[in-house]
């Protein structure tokens, strides 16, 4: 019987001449332009009981990158034989790519001779059936439960008492994190609760404060994703995006927070694309699927949040996209 290949590469003359060449070694080829399409198929194949003995992807495409779906897919299927190609590699992505357990890396360009060699050299493993199963079901059965999670904006009308309102604030049960920012608002504040009339009593508390104007009160929403998808953005939070979240703390560099308005019904499109952006920090839905509220970090390299909003505002569905830059709290 023949084995399963998935090709994952953004060129279409390079996935026909991939699909042919292996086609002509005796393999048989599924070969998908990115990473949410490629997620599909490895989704409705285990739907259909059919298994992927070997994943072929590139690093650079236009919604993942390779080194990001390499990541969440060993997780799933840690035995999956994966060789990572590309034309544009260095010593630093080869070092990534070969930290991954029975993973392989080819430059471009190469012979179907020289693909061939490099599949068989890695150990037959697990095809993609071999799925962790207390994984799909936890996912299956509707997730971990969750505290109700919601962002207040707040406009301090009293600055002269600015230091003493962003203290009491902070000390409120139920306020997860507050930051001064420099923007529309002056405040943005995440509040977490055990249920909506939780959320809704520390809102009537904070709102009678005197200096204190709240903005707006946003729920924050689970993304309307597709099953496969929203499973791949589950466990790349929980590998990634975590550990990303944690260093944060801890390193130092210019932070701001992002609100994006955009069209609706585009909400999987612009959600995964700014979810797999190395400098977003974290991405929550807010009011009904028409905005997303991020966190960026400059740090390591100024000029980085002016980029990423260049980049967002470029993408088909963002209609706008705010910066509310976070100061230090002597700056209020």
């Amino acid at each position: 019987m023949s084995k399963r290949v998935l090709i994952i590469d953004d060129e279409a003359e390079i996935r026909r001449n991939l699909t042919f060449g292996l086609t002509q070694e005796g393999f048989t080829c599924t070969a998908c332009p990115d990473g949410i399409s490629a997620i599909h198929e490895l989704s409705d194949a285990r739907d259909k009981g059919i298994g992927y003995d070997y994943l072929v992807t590139d690093i650079f495409m236009p919604d993942i990158d390779g080194l990001k779906i390499l990541k969440v897919i060993k997780q799933g299927f840690p035995d999956l034989p994966v060789l990572v190609i590309t034309g544009f590699g260095d010593e630093q992505l080869k070092s990534k790519a070969l930290a991954e357990h029975n993973t392989g890396y080819l430059d471009k360009p190469f012979e179907i001779s020289d693909l061939v060699g490099a599949l068989e050299e890695l150990k037959p493993g697990a095809t993609t059936l071999a799925q962790d199963e207390a994984r799909t079901e936890e996912i299956k059965s509707g997730e971990l439960r969750e505290s109700v999670s919601s962002y207040m904006t707040i406009r301090i009308t009293e600055p002269e008492r600015s230091l003493d309102i962003f203290g009491e604030l902070s000390n409120i049960e139920g306020v997860a994190s507050i930051e001064a920012v420099r923007g529309d608002v002056d405040i943005i504040l995440l509040a977490q609760g055990s249920s909506v009339d939780r959320i809704s009593a520390l809102f009537d508390r904070i709102k009678v404060i005197d200096g204190v104007d709240v903005v707006s009160m946003s729920k924050i929403e689970r993304p309307k994703l597709d099953r496969d998808v929203n499973e791949f953005v589950d466990i790349y939070q929980k590998t990634v995006k975590e550990a990303a979240q944690s260093r944060s703390k801890t390193q130092k560099g210019a932070t701001s927070y992002i609100i994006i308005d955009i069209e609706p019904n585009s909400i999987q499109q612009v959600f995964t694309t700014v979810f797999f952006i190395d400098e977003v920090i974290f991405c929550d839905v807010i009011d009904g699927g028409t905005k997303l509220v991020g966190m960026v970090t400059d740090t390591g390299a100024s000029g980085k949040t002016h980029r990423v909003i260049e980049r967002l505002s470029g993408i088909d569905g963002v209609l706008r996209v705010r910066e509310a830059k976070i100061i230090k709290l002597l700056d209020v």
